[in-house]
């Protein structure tokens, strides 16, 4: 299939494969994509898949540890991969000429892992050591304790590290195990940007062995989000707050009226809550707000710290501008969001790896369509629908989740009851 933004072949025996060309690049960006994240782990595994993420570069078939990371190293461009909650990835940036010999390194990552068993202990206290720097920093464990509190009990709301107990549990076998298990096409996809050939790139992945294809992929439609109030007592010279409503997904047809809504909400240095929290009252010094997305379900967030002395003002300013909000977006607000977005999609197009990432949004839906394309659909949204569509979502149930020291949290929890 060709398109205007991008080239696609679906191989027969293999993965689907995405590129997009640009030919004066001096360098090219690959990915192998997995359609498999936390959300997809039993209770017994939680934590596997980002386990495995780490122990993908702990060498493969031919090629052992010391000597996967020397050769990354000598093609001196940017190795890296990442796991979410639907998703996990690896990629790799490098000068164009080296593009056939990064790919072949990632498809033996991707194929022939060798998963050494004495690399595993040792990665595991590396993952240990990730927790640890989760609870140190407020921001992150605040929002794995909020995003828990919106699914709780349901495995999407689990954090995508796991628990030290169930990475105690995991052995050699089951990381092996669960790669059999789901790196296999049609969940695999492979994606190029910069200067190479679509084809080129077809034939070389073609030439891999790759694993016979799996059955399709079934996530269970999670359950309603929660709403309420979540109070979590923790020391420190912030009060951490988090607020969110039910959004849209990741293939929800309203994402240009969503991305202005929240650009307008809390997206730049003009927004609302940028200009009322932080400019006009000295409230907080973070603040912002977030939309979310996953293949069946989303939240629109907003993320503020604040002194605790000062959080239950900032909690009542809070709740009055998401009251307010809908009922008084402005045409100029409106627009000064329409070309951040533009700025944004436009220069995004200059970044090989950033097109190469957003090709992996294949797996989300049938047909990507060009950023290019996106800026002609957010230049036709009327200020009406941006405050129809905030109007909708944030007079939804909401769930705040609120972190602050003893002393001060029964006084914002008490603003937040009255709101």
């Amino acid at each position: 299939m060709s398109l205007d933004y991008y080239q696609e072949t679906d191989l027969a025996d293999g993965p689907l494969v995405l590129s997009h060309e640009m030919p004066e690049s001096q360098s090219v960006a690959l990915g192998i994509f997995i359609d498999v994240g936390s959300r997809d782990e039993s209770p017994n595994e939680a934590g596997i898949t980002h386990a495995l993420e780490h122990m993908l570069f702990k060498g493969t078939k031919d090629l052992d540890v010391d000597r996967l990371a020397e050769k990354l190293d000598e093609l001196g461009g940017n190795a890296n991969a990442y796991t979410s909650r639907e998703r996990t990835c690896f990629h790799l940036h490098v000068l164009h000429e080296h593009w056939r010999e990064a790919l072949d390194i990632l498809i033996a990552m991707v194929q022939e892992p060798a998963l050494p068993a004495d690399e595993w202990v040792r990665e595991r206290e590396v993952i240990f050591a990730e927790m640890a720097m989760v609870e140190d920093t407020p921001e992150e464990w605040v929002t794995d304790q909020h995003v828990e509190g919106l699914f709780p009990g349901d495995v999407i709301g689990k954090p995508v590290l796991g628990s030290h107990d169930s990475l105690a549990s995991i052995g050699i076998e089951d990381l092996s195990g669960f790669l059999m298990h789901w790196y296999r096409p049609p969940r695999m996809l492979v994606t190029a940007a910069g200067n190479i050939k679509h084809q080129d790139l077809v034939d070389a992945v073609g030439e891999a062995n790759w694993r016979k294809a799996g059955e399709p992929l079934l996530r269970k439609q999670p359950p309603a989000m929660a709403t309420g109030l979540q109070p979590l007592k923790r020391e420190g010279g912030q009060a951490q707050l988090v607020v969110s409503v039910a959004g849209i997904n990741a293939s929800s047809e309203q994402r240009p009226v969503a991305w202005l809504a929240n650009q307008v909400l809390g997206g730049g240095l003009s927004s609302r809550l940028f200009r009322e929290v932080r400019e006009k009252r000295g409230l907080a010094y973070s603040i912002g707000s977030h939309l979310n997305a996953l293949s069946d379900v989303g939240t629109w967030s907003v993320t503020c710290g604040s002194e605790p002395e000062r959080a239950a003002e900032c909690v009542s300013l809070l709740s009055s501008l998401l009251n307010d909000f809908s009922d008084s977006i402005t045409p100029d607000e409106v627009e000064r969001a329409r070309k951040q977005l533009e700025v944004q999609l436009r220069m995004g197009l200059d970044s090989v790896e950033g097109q190469m990432l957003y090709l992996g949004g294949r797996l989300d839906e049938p047909v990507l369509i060009s950023p290019l394309q996106w800026l002609d659909q957010i230049r036709a949204v009327e200020v009406s629908e941006v405050s129809g569509w905030a109007a909708k979502y944030l007079s939804a149930g909401k769930l705040w989740t609120v972190a602050a020291p003893e002393q001060a949290l029964d006084k914002i929890c008490d603003r937040i009851r009255t709101c």
